[in-house]
């Protein structure tokens, strides 16, 4: 558990970083249900399979932010994209 606000910032940087350069192959498929997703507070970041992150972000409930019908999903540049190129990237936290 971070104590200060230098180990909050150090903590921060080592989950985008790591979420942002997960490979895609180790992200969760799209789902009607995100039932892969924990519904717990987390960093989440949308990839496409070729054109990498194409979107990061952070929510008190990672299912509930895609089940409920996440914007990114509505915007035209996903429009191009087949459901089996996009997956998500998910690191649970404490707290959002």
């Amino acid at each position: 558990m971070p104590t200060n606000d230098s180990d909050i910032q150090i903590q921060a940087r080592r989950i985008l970083d790591a979420i942002a350069f997960i490979p895609f192959e180790q992200c969760q498929p799209l789902t009607r249900g995100f039932e892969s997703i924990p519904a717990r507070p987390g960093i989440y970041a949308i990839r496409h399979r070729t054109d990498g992150l194409l979107y990061i972000g952070k929510t008190k409930s990672l299912r509930g932010r895609f089940s409920g019908g996440h914007k990114a999903f509505l915007w035209a540049w996903l429009d191009k994209y087949s459901d089996e190129d996009i997956g998500i990237a998910v690191q649970t936290i404490s707290h959002a």
